[in-house]
């Protein structure tokens, strides 16, 4: 491509990178990666087939004028022309250039969830929230030396294979990663259904390094489901907020609430996040009325989400479940289950992802930005990013347990949820 005119191309991209701001019902979500092939990157909350606003440009950014603009870009025309002049592989890929630019740029900002994701993996990044792709089915943090395990997907290759959380996959088939960019090494972990992978961990407490072979497959996440257990308590387990992820919750409590339980186990472990809006969907099923969550900004003003109308199970007695894999969305629902006293969180601290973040889409599917806008607080103006949601009730799950499918935060959360039912009669 001619210099000059990728150079207007870049300015352009530049400029819808400075130029679009945040909207409504911005994404929630940053470091929570499925891995797979057309997995999610992150978890956006909005809705992904609107495309976002364009908000009023600052008035720093009005007062640019196009003389300033020029000048201040001087030195990246300079490198620009140094690498097509001297770089010793010719010809250099200006698209690369260009987008590795971008990518420079939101990195400069020093923000673990702030990024800029290519246009497949931008397309990547929305398809598992339809419920389903192909990969080995884990939440992953790319932010870290190594690519981190959050959590596995329930039922997932990854999960029968016995991956769990705080895992750090420290070679791939072999191959050494130190050293090798988390998202890379995200990158070369995806692979079509029936191929099989070979990770390296490391775990927190083994002397040693793990290996695990998985094969991948394609992954349909029913997102929300039921059943009744003894007693005549309801189980609900939701393992992400995407697109189907509020009619089958609906559903699954509808078929439930017709049974007559005593109350409900709302199980809310591994769940990476999702979609801003379904949280508060969610949330309204168990919250009749108030506010769900705050999005405060950084001049000082907030958005405000409250609980929608004709929620279902708005009355009846809840415990919630959740662990070190419970995270931004998931975070959203149990925080606001807690502050209003409408049920008691069991199991271990929550992941702790409080920020907000845009998914921007560029012009001409040239990928997107995501732009940290906001964190988000719980009714009671809590903020938890870093430090997480703090059970009432705290169970560890042991690897014994795990590999012996004994789920004592499971036990635990029927036992306080009847001791609770058990104190209301006798009243």
């Amino acid at each position: 491509m001619d210099n000059k005119l990728m150079r207007g191309a870049l300015i352009g991209a530049v400029a819808v990178v400075v130029l679009l701001g945040s909207f409504s019902g911005g994404f929630l979500v940053g470091h929570f990666v499925p891995i797979g092939n057309g997995e999610s990157l992150s978890l956006p909350f909005g809705n992904a087939d609107e495309p976002p606003a364009i908000s009023t440009v600052s008035p720093d950014q009005q007062s640019i004028t196009p003389d300033e603009l020029e000048t201040l870009f001087q030195p990246f025309w300079e490198a620009w022309n140094i690498v097509h002049d001297e770089y010793v592989d010719q010809p250099v890929d200006d698209l690369a250039l260009m987008q590795g630019a971008i990518r420079g740029m939101i990195d400069a900002l020093g923000d673990d969830h702030s990024s800029y994701m290519d246009p497949k993996t931008y397309q990547d990044a929305n398809d598992s929230l339809a419920g389903e792709y192909e990969g080995i089915g884990a939440w992953v943090d790319t932010t870290a030396d190594y690519l981190t395990i959050i959590s596995p997907i329930p039922g997932s290759p990854a999960d029968k294979a016995g991956i769990e959380s705080g895992d750090k996959i420290i070679a791939i088939d072999g191959d050494d990663l130190t050293g090798i960019d988390a998202e890379l090494v995200r990158q070369r972990v995806l692979g079509p259904a029936g191929s099989t992978v070979i990770l390296t961990v490391a775990r927190e407490g083994e002397s040693e390094p793990l290996e695990f072979s998985i094969t991948r497959d394609k992954i349909v996440i029913k997102s929300a489901t039921g059943e009744m257990l003894e007693n005549n308590i309801g189980y609900v387990q939701i393992t992400t907020f995407g697109d189907k992820t509020t009619p089958e919750l609906r559903a699954a409590l509808a078929e439930l609430m017709a049974q007559n339980p005593k109350g409900l186990v709302i199980d809310l472990r591994n769940n990476g996040g999702g979609y801003l809006q379904t949280s508060v969907e969610v949330a309204s099923e168990f919250i009749g009325d108030g506010v769900i969550l705050y999005e405060q900004y950084g001049d000082g003003e907030r958005t405000t989400y409250r609980a929608l109308t004709d929620g279902q199970a708005t009355e009846i007695p809840l415990i919630v479940l959740i662990n070190e894999g419970t995270a931004s969305a998931s975070e959203i629902v149990a925080g606001a289950i807690q502050d209003y006293g409408r049920g008691k969180l069991v199991g271990v601290t929550s992941y702790g992802k409080g920020s907000v973040q845009n998914w921007v889409p560029l012009n001409n599917n040239q990928g997107a930005v995501r732009v940290t806008i906001a964190k988000w607080l719980t009714p009671n103006e809590r903020t938890i990013h870093g430090e997480g949601l703090q059970p009432d009730v705290e169970v560890e799950r042991t690897d014994e347990e795990r590999q012996s499918d004994i789920d004592s935060q499971l036990e635990k959360a029927i036992e306080v949820l009847l001791d609770e039912l058990n104190s209301s009669a006798s009243q």
